[in-house]
């Protein structure tokens, strides 16, 4: 057996790119559309399934639950066809196994809920140290029976309904939008609806907004979603085609790596109608000091070379999972870059401040670790390095655009990109102009 790990070595740029960059579908979207199409009773079509292991694993889930999905090429998408069962799961046991996607365990456990169980959510080993454990205290609370295997508030969890609802349930809302995403996905099949009250401010609001949007395509709609409050009426989703729009937060390293290497790089599909709050980063970008453009149907990145990226400060509470993103493109700004209002990143796949800061550092780069966030001070010069992923592929992503620009930069674990860009790397080596 060969224990050896994998180790990829970037190419890097030697000159300004100019690039169109084709991204894959939104997993996150197309996570919450096949939970809608499950829900519904009769056929729905999901037009742009994601390659990645997150919404294999859902596929997968969805099979076990007696959720028939068959899948078809429709030009250059992928095609789920869902018959949906009106939540009318089959007895236990059953396993569901969501592999390393935290957003598909979540929504499978709410899901679970539905049904008359026993069913075990369970995952890689990675998955199971991250809490879920105001999600599952919440799924007690609607009348769902949950028996962890080893510590509360963790997977393997065993899961059985079904749920009969509250009359108010109270949740943080700072924690993780997944939970409050599961939570209103199941919302219309409750017996009066769901209204959720949270006892802290909602962090990550444009991903909830993005399940409001995905039930209203459904036909749940008047759905509503206030600062300290959100509330589902009762209902039932509709059989519906729906078209998954390129993934934002995918998008977000090719736009960056002409703010880091100077050209222009253009994503089709990823228009001024985005659903997405990440697609905002290119905001963010020109700030630091490039030229955006937005159009209807595509989002092109500009810099050139003879002008330096700027440090900002910038609060990243909203597009939280590029912030190994910015903090890479942080590292060739002529100026500092504080990120705030991220200090719960800390339980993303990896520890996205500590495992980010501390990789950086391998790389020369000046990180300080604060509270609710990053420090980014300029350094003269960044050196080659081995860098870890920590079973986390946007630092992985992260660690590809630092390569462009830093000679001799190695990947431990670049496999781990499969989690939502399988084919990551070779997007990435064809992006510079000249070897």
């Amino acid at each position: 057996m060969n224990d050896t790990p994998e180790i990829h070595r970037v190419r890097t740029a030697s000159g300004p790119i100019v690039a169109r960059a084709v991204t894959p579908p939104s997993k996150s979207i197309a996570n919450r559309a096949l939970v809608c199409a499950a829900l519904a009773d009769g056929e729905s079509e999901v037009v742009g399934i994601a390659p990645g292991d997150d919404t294999a694993a859902m596929l997968d889930c969805l099979g076990e639950l007696d959720i028939p999905v068959g899948l078809t090429s429709e030009g250059d998408q992928t095609v789920a066809t869902v018959m949906g069962n009106g939540g009318d799961f089959p007895v236990g046991p059953l396993t569901l196994h969501t592999r390393l996607a935290g957003t598909t365990s979540r929504f499978i456990t709410a899901l679970a809920s539905l049904g008359p169980g026993p069913y075990t959510i369970d995952g890689e080993a990675p998955l199971q140290q991250r809490p879920m454990g105001p999600l599952h205290d919440s799924l007690r609370s609607l009348g769902a029976i949950l028996e962890p295997s080893e510590q509360w508030g963790h997977l393997p969890v065993t899961v059985s309904g079904p749920v009969a609802g509250a009359d108010a349930l109270v949740m943080p809302g700072d924690v993780s939008s997944q939970y409050v995403t599961a939570l209103m996905l199941i919302g219309p099949h409750l017996g009066s609806g769901l209204r959720l009250g949270l006892s802290t401010a909602l962090v990550s609001r444009p991903y909830v907004e993005i399940t409001r949007s995905v039930m209203a395509a459904f036909g749940v709609a008047d759905v509503e979603v206030e600062h300290r409050h959100v509330s589902v009426p009762r209902g039932f989703y509709e059989p519906t085609r729906y078209e998954v729009e390129p993934d934002a937060s995918s998008a977000s390293y090719p736009l960056a790596a002409a703010a880091m290497v100077g050209g222009s790089v253009a994503v089709p599909g990823l228009g001024r109608a985005s659903l997405q709050g990440d697609a905002r980063f290119v905001d963010i970008l020109e700030q630091m000091g490039c030229l955006v453009t937005v159009g209807s149907h595509d989002t092109v990145v500009m810099r050139r070379p003879d002008t330096p990226l700027q440090g900002i400060d910038v609060d990243m509470a909203d597009v939280s999972d590029l912030v190994p993103t910015m903090a890479v493109v942080a590292t060739q700004a002529t100026t500092p870059t504080r990120i705030t209002g991220v200090g719960f990143i800390r339980e993303k796949e990896s520890d996205r401040l500590g495992d980010l800061a501390d990789e950086l550092a391998k790389a020369g780069a000046d990180v300080t670790v604060e509270p609710d966030g990053l420090l980014i001070r300029p350094v003269d010069r960044l050196r080659p390095a081995r860098l870890e992923t920590h079973h986390d592929h946007r630092l992985a992503m992260a660690w590809g655009l630092l390569g462009l620009v830093v000679d001799g930069t190695e990947v431990l674990d670049p496999g781990v990109v499969s989690k939502s860009w399988p084919d990551y790397w070779r997007m990435l080596d064809s992006l510079p102009a000249h070897w």
